[in-house]
């Protein structure tokens, strides 16, 4: 048997929307082996969203995808899932499960594609790379796609920052986080888009963290989302407050996160728990470090 741990994924973050996310420490888990015909799933951990047991399932969609792809014949296939990753979170469930069927697919058929090919395959079915890239190759990535394929960078993340994670009750679904956006954008949010994107990319790369608070502003998606979560920027305030060195909204939400020093992480983790329980919606904090690694499967 085939295991895969695919870590969750913090997309859209600050002006990266649409092209840069980092993967954290909070993981699915993945097990696949081949049997004689048909689909059999299995669901360890279940969440409030039911996951389908039939061939409508995301890991077995994206396995038969990779086999067509491949041109070849879909096995039958046992999948046992243990998500830990929040579904409609914001943190990268969906491109858990197609990076994890990417890679199923591909240890079972014997390695014929690399990491690159996967990372095409998966960025094709996401639609955009910012979740998938950091899925399969951990860090932060910033990611472009094009009909034709798609380019990446991925960043070294400071050993010492932190992303607390701000997970409340309710779900925002995609569909509804892209309704609220505008059809365009005026000539000044582009180039603050731009210039805040930059900022943010240099700022990683050379240590300076006195920089992201304004790197992580945006003027995109956070203005217009910001009205699907409830108290979302007295949050961020808060967060500011206890010592945060920049918030943002994780993917299209309803997760918030806060970037932290490690040195700082453990009061702020106590004082803004504290003033989380004083809000609706059941938020729950927990701090991550940044995955590195990025997928990684096993014999079992």
């Amino acid at each position: 048997m085939i295991h895969i741990q695919v870590p969750a994924t913090s997309a859209n973050m600050g002006p990266g929307f649409d092209c840069i996310g980092v993967a954290v420490q909070r993981y699915n888990h993945i097990w696949v082996e081949e049997i004689e015909k048909g689909v059999l799933i299995e669901v360890k951990r279940e969440q409030e969203i039911k996951v389908p047991l039939d061939e409508s399932n995301l890991i077995y969609r994206t396995m038969a995808y990779f086999y067509e792809q491949k041109g070849l014949t879909m096995p039958g296939v046992h999948i046992i899932q243990e998500d830990f990753i929040p579904m409609v979170r914001g943190l990268g469930s969906s491109a858990a499960c197609i990076v994890g069927g990417l890679v199923a697919a591909n240890a079972l058929a014997g390695n014929i594609c690399d990491q690159e090919e996967l990372a095409q395959m998966a960025a094709k079915l996401e639609g955009h790379p910012d979740n998938s890239n950091p899925a399969i190759f951990g860090s932060m990535v910033v990611g472009v796609q094009t009909p034709e394929k798609m380019q990446y960078v991925r960043l070294d993340l400071p050993e010492d920052l932190v992303f607390a994670t701000m997970v409340p009750n309710f779900p925002v679904s995609t569909s509804a986080a892209r309704g609220v956006l505008p059809t365009q954008y005026s000539r000044s949010d582009v180039v603050f888009n731009a210039s805040r994107s930059a900022l943010l990319v240099a700022s990683i790369l050379t240590g300076q963290y006195e920089n992201l608070d304004m790197a992580m502003d945006d003027k995109v998606h956070q203005p217009y989302r910001s009205t699907l979560i409830p108290n979302m920027d007295a949050i961020f305030a808060k967060a500011k407050e206890f010592g945060a060195l920049a918030c943002y909204l994780s993917g299209a939400g309803s997760t918030l996160m806060a970037m932290v020093r490690q040195d700082v992480s453990e009061e702020f983790d106590e004082n803004m728990k504290a003033y989380l329980k004083t809000l609706p919606d059941g938020w729950e904090l927990s701090l991550l470090q940044a995955d590195t690694t990025g997928v990684r499967v096993e014999m079992v």
